[in-house]
């Protein structure tokens, strides 16, 4: 016949496993456990870069919690079809791919490039003609820009000098690649999302389509940084095909790129960086590309 408890014993028990229970959740949840960083909750502030030009690119700064040096991601923007759109341009957020890099505990820098809203001044991004465009020289001027923030950046004592990814979308991404044609310092991997110039052309849709494949193997020809191309089956701008061929003249010049394609959002797939329902169509591709790359 089974003991029977005394009260005393029972209250004993009792007390026990009252003691218990925290101890076990403290166990299944892990100190570090506390909500990741979003673009309202992290620490942010809006920093001036000078550039040789005079202007002051007004650039957004997002920082994680947590002990610092952090890796930096640097997002570059893209760039309006209408150029009336220009002038009122905001400084970014991009809070889709924003809150994403706080969550992996990236710093983010969102620089505003010139002749774009409150940075202002010239816009030098032109890249000529729709029939005889100038796609290498406009993304070399992008990239000047980028290499600006890059430099501003290494500076910071919450950077891990070594350890700076670059994002861009549409002319920022282009503008990426022709960064990593110049092999920045610390620069370890560049994201393309949709890259490229002259595309959502009233007319014809897209301008000069080979030349964006020649500079894209120029810029191929010097880059030895790992890059990730992102093109959704319907992007208005920059439809696979090209895409492809474009990434291809890439690789074939020497670039090192990894060509990812993305299946069709929404009316226009070259919409898939800004969205937030998105995010699960370029999320495991970007992290298994970064997973080779992150330590």
């Amino acid at each position: 016949m089974p003991a029977r408890l005394s009260s005393a014993n029972v209250g004993f028990l009792r007390v026990a496993i009252l003691c218990v229970l925290p101890a076990l959740s403290i166990i299944a949840l892990p100190a570090n456990a506390a909500p990741a960083a979003t673009v309202e909750t992290a620490a942010q502030e809006i920093v001036g870069l000078a550039t040789s030009s005079g202007s002051t690119l007004q650039t957004r700064v997002l920082r994680p919690p947590g002990p610092w040096p952090f890796p930096l991601a640097i997002v570059s923007h893209g760039s309006p079809a209408d150029a009336a759109q220009r002038p009122s341009m905001e400084i970014p957020t991009f809070p889709s791919v924003s809150n994403w890099l706080l969550a992996r505990g990236y710093m983010v820098g969102l620089p505003l490039r010139r002749g774009y809203g409150q940075t202002g001044g010239p816009w030098l991004e032109n890249f000529g003609s729709c029939s005889s465009p100038d796609y290498y020289r406009a993304g070399l001027t992008t990239a000047q820009d980028i290499r600006t923030a890059i430099d501003y950046f290494r500076g910071r004592t919450e950077v891990q000098r070594d350890r700076i990814l670059l994002i861009g979308w549409s002319a920022g991404g282009w503008g990426s690649l022709a960064a990593a044609s110049q092999s920045p310092p610390g620069v370890f991997a560049v994201i393309n999302f949709a890259g490229g110039r002259g595309g959502g052309h009233p007319q014809v849709g897209n301008c000069a389509p080979q030349r964006l494949i020649d500079a894209a193997a120029r810029y191929g020809s010097t880059a030895r940084i790992p890059t990730l191309w992102l093109y959704a089956a319907n992007d208005s701008f920059f439809a696979p095909a090209l895409a492809r061929k474009m990434s291809e003249a890439f690789v074939r010049a020497g670039g090192r790129a990894e060509y990812v394609a993305l299946p069709a959002f929404g009316s226009d797939g070259h919409r898939v960086f800004r969205s937030a329902d998105a995010r699960a169509l370029w999320q495991p591709p970007v992290e298994a590309f970064l997973g080779t790359l992150e330590h």
